[in-house]
């Protein structure tokens, strides 16, 4: 059995340290407490994960954050994985730094690598996992906030965080969706 998990980032070392490139973070974190790593592939940086039978793909798309659908639909397709295996990891401004919510589908709620994946595949009925990175910023410095690098004080809390997100994205694989967030929602 095949899951697909998508960090969502932007590629490129202007963005390595950034709020917006949290799915990658949290997906290099994953890799290397698996002892995996990333090989460079078609649309996107891929590494395998197995666990009990099942095999998680993890993706992250080389697309850049607004083109993300053409390389999550690109790997659905390649792998053979249906939507309803598809876990996507994305930053949200609307959730207190370091909340991580797990949901079965929804808007894209503003954010330009969703409201791509959701045009590419047409629809919302896909598992996300948002990571919340806070509203801390002035108005109007919203883009100059998320394309920020984390303050020193995220920087101490955010390898707990990782590590919960990928005991999240282990039991997406082995238990499902609906007890994977009555697990851990609210952590």
């Amino acid at each position: 059995m095949k899951y697909l998990i998508v960090g969502l980032g932007n590629i490129g070392d202007e963005y390595v340290n950034t709020r917006h490139n949290v799915g990658f973070q949290i997906l290099d974190a994953f890799a290397k407490a698996s002892n995996i790593s990333f090989q460079d592939a078609r649309l996107g940086f891929r590494a395998e994960y197995k666990i009990k039978g099942r095999t998680l793909v993890l993706i992250k798309p080389t697309t850049y954050m607004n083109l993300s659908g053409k390389s999550v639909n690109y790997w659905l397709q390649k792998e053979k994985i249906p939507v309803e295996k598809l876990l996507v990891i994305v930053d949200d401004i609307a959730l207190p730094f370091g909340s991580l919510r797990l949901r079965p589908k929804g808007s894209d709620a503003g954010h330009n690598g969703l409201a791509d994946i959701n045009l590419t595949l047409g629809n919302q009925n896909y598992a996300r996992l948002r990571f919340g990175i806070g509203d801390n910023f002035p108005k109007g410095t919203q883009v100059q906030y998320v394309l920020g690098e984390w303050s020193d004080e995220e920087k101490k809390a955010l390898p707990e965080r990782f590590n919960l997100a990928g005991d999240i994205i282990k039991s997406f694989g082995l238990i499902g969706l609906s007890q994977t967030m009555n697990q851990f929602n609210n952590k």
